[in-house]
């Protein structure tokens, strides 16, 4: 029979010196012995392999031993050490309760607590994963734990401390034990290895401690299968390959693909993950470790939040030199996104091969086949020759603020050649100036306009007393008896030549648009959200309204709507009439017999089933 025994129980823990990773929780529990201030009941809460019944075990042995040392760890001579190391100690009494958990089993353990000691001065009851009793069971347990007898002492051990009674929690001392970082878990297999006589290399035991997750029991059980694996000689190749996970090699092959922006060679690298048997979810979410990793390297406070060997940290830090933080920062929200919304991908494939896609073109906008840095060069125009502005700039209109802004064309310039991208189009903008209340001159006395400069019109601001642009040339619209000038002039500026294609169904969401401008504007608003624009031909539409008032109040704006759904929807040629629907007596049903002939004009199938059932309608 061989003598072998598995790291995970050779390399036990024996005293509180060779605890790993809880120096704070065990530096607690000696000055409690040291000074005799021990609790009746304490809860030992962590997640699995920290070494949770292992200190209880020592804190156990160390409190009867009759020789305790200066700081505070037993002896090893005494009989009460002898007979705890060798398992024979009566003073330690360990309850399973994830296969003991009966109200039953909590009576057994009762009957034990009245027994005394007989060698030292406690009994100690260990009760692992106590948060597997039932609820009967622990309360049959609360009385005992409550008021134990003055030797015994409970040490409750469990990795879900939130399934525990709250009336249990009041009752003891909370001590929770933390993970045990990737550094310590190195260096404890590192003394292994080196009492082993075994031949390792370091970055292999940084693997080996990244993959127990903090606990150092998952570690050495990793630890011997890949001693038995390599026969002695664990390299980090070899670790990778037995444990089948990703190396960082990968991501730093990845990411230096997405510095540079080379998307086929990125994605090749998830398809030799998927080829490899992985799911791509786990190539996103190691990814966006990495990049977690390469944030905090950047700067020397935050580098030691890198769990890695100092090779690996200098890499890391390397790396870390060539990105951008904004980079960084895009890069880990398109990750973090892929790998929250995996789940409910349909291609979850494809999810991931976009998040890789985005990001190598975050420095890279251009990298995709076909791609420009500047938008598509408009269709050629032919256009009439542009006009020199006029002497003044004018500012933009307060309901156009969005409007396309391009600097005016010098006169002794001459034409500017086309260019690749598409030119925003000069546009004069038609600006509302308010004028002084001093007398104007008429629009006969209107002084005439130097030569070349933007022909004007002046328009009275007064309901339908205004000019409006049509496709073949300038008409008057119909005068209306009530409409009155206001005391202010606008000066309209010709639009200049668009001509892009215009669907009805983007005037009337622009129609819309031109409501959210005028919120004071209540009667103005009310028209135009009730009546919508329709097509009549090309670019011809009509608005039926329901009132001579309700055209009135249209008519005053015509001018303004119009300009404002040729600048948005670029096409000058637009052109929209209002017209007054013929009026007609509109019948209201009251009684049943009227409600009936209604229907029976809406659907004249209904007259069918009235005859057909020979229905009477009073």
């Amino acid at each position: 029979m061989s003598d072998y025994i598995v790291s995970a129980r050779k390399y036990r823990p024996h005293s509180f010196a060779t605890v790993v990773g809880q120096k704070a929780l065990v530096q607690t529990l000696k000055n409690a012995i040291h000074t005799g201030k021990l609790a009746h009941a304490y809860l030992f809460c962590g997640p699995r392999g920290v070494g949770k019944t292992t200190c209880a075990r020592i804190f156990a042995k160390t409190i009867n031993c009759q020789h305790i040392t200066a700081d505070g760890e037993a002896c090893c001579e005494c009989d009460s050490c002898r007979s705890f190391d060798e398992q024979r100690s009566y003073n330690v009494y360990e309850l399973d309760a994830a296969s003991n958990n009966s109200v039953d089993n909590i009576r057994e353990l009762i009957d034990q607590v009245q027994v005394p000691p007989q060698v030292g001065q406690y009994k100690v009851f260990i009760i692992d994963e106590v948060h597997m009793l039932s609820t009967a069971a622990f309360n049959a347990f609360l009385k005992t734990l409550e008021e134990p007898p003055h030797h015994a002492i409970f040490v409750l051990c469990t990795t879900e401390k939130q399934k525990i009674l709250p009336t249990i929690l009041s009752r003891c001392q909370t001590y929770d034990f933390q993970r045990i970082t990737v550094q310590d878990i190195a260096e404890q297999l590192q003394h292994i290895a080196t009492a082993e006589h075994i031949e390792f290399e370091p970055e292999a035991l940084q693997v080996i401690a990244r993959k127990a997750d903090g606990g150092m029991r998952d570690a050495l059980s990793v630890f011997d299968q890949i001693v038995s694996f390599t026969e002695g000689h664990v390299t980090r190749q070899a670790t990778i390959d037995n444990l089948n996970i990703l190396d960082y090699e990968l991501f730093f092959r990845l990411t230096a693909d997405a510095l540079a922006g080379n998307i086929p060679a990125a994605l090749v690298v998830l398809d030799e993950v998927i080829r490899r048997g992985f799911d791509a979810q786990t190539l996103i979410a190691g990814w966006a470790s990495h990049l977690r990793d390469l944030m905090v390297s950047q700067d020397p406070a935050t580098l030691s939040l890198v769990e890695a060997g100092a090779d690996v940290a200098a890499r890391y830090q390397q790396q870390a030199a060539q990105c951008p933080p904004a980079f960084l920062y895009q890069a880990l929200q398109i990750a973090n996104e892929c790998d929250f919304n995996y789940r409910n991908s349909r291609n979850k494939r494809l999810s991931v091969e976009l998040a890789i896609v985005k990001v190598c073109l975050l420095l890279h906008p251009a990298s995709l086949p076909g791609a420009t840095t500047s938008a598509p060069a408009a269709a050629p125009q032919t256009a009439a020759p542009q006009r020199p502005a006029a002497p003044q700039a004018q500012p933009q209109p307060a309901y156009r603020p969005q409007a396309p802004q391009a600097a005016a064309p010098q006169p002794q310039r001459p034409a500017a050649p086309p260019q690749p991208a598409r030119p925003a189009p000069v546009q004069p903008q038609q600006v509302r100036q308010p004028v002084p209340p001093a007398p104007q001159p008429t629009p006969q006395a209107a002084p005439a306009q130097p030569a070349g400069a933007q022909p004007q019109r002046v328009v009275l601001g007064g309901g339908a007393d205004r000019f409006r642009q049509a496709p073949g040339g300038a008409r008057l619209s119909a005068l209306h008896s009530g409409a009155q000038a206001k005391p202010e002039a606008n000066v309209v500026q010709e639009l200049p030549e668009m001509n892009e294609p215009v669907q009805p169904d983007a005037l009337r969401r622009t129609w819309k648009e031109f409501t959210s401008t005028i919120p004071t504007e209540k009667l103005l608003l009310n028209v135009m959200v009730g009546y919508l624009p329709q097509l009549v031909e090309g670019t011809q539409y009509v608005v039926t309204l329901a009132s001579k008032a309700q055209q009135d109040i249209i008519e005053s704006r015509r001018e303004d709507i119009r300009r404002y759904l040729c600048l948005q929807l670029h096409n000058s040629h637009i052109s929209i009439d209002y017209v007054v629907s013929e009026s007609r007596e509109v019948r209201h049903a009251f009684t049943p017999r009227e409600k009936m002939e209604d229907m029976i004009e809406a659907n004249h199938a209904v007259q069918d089933l009235v005859s057909a059932f020979r229905l009477e309608v009073g």
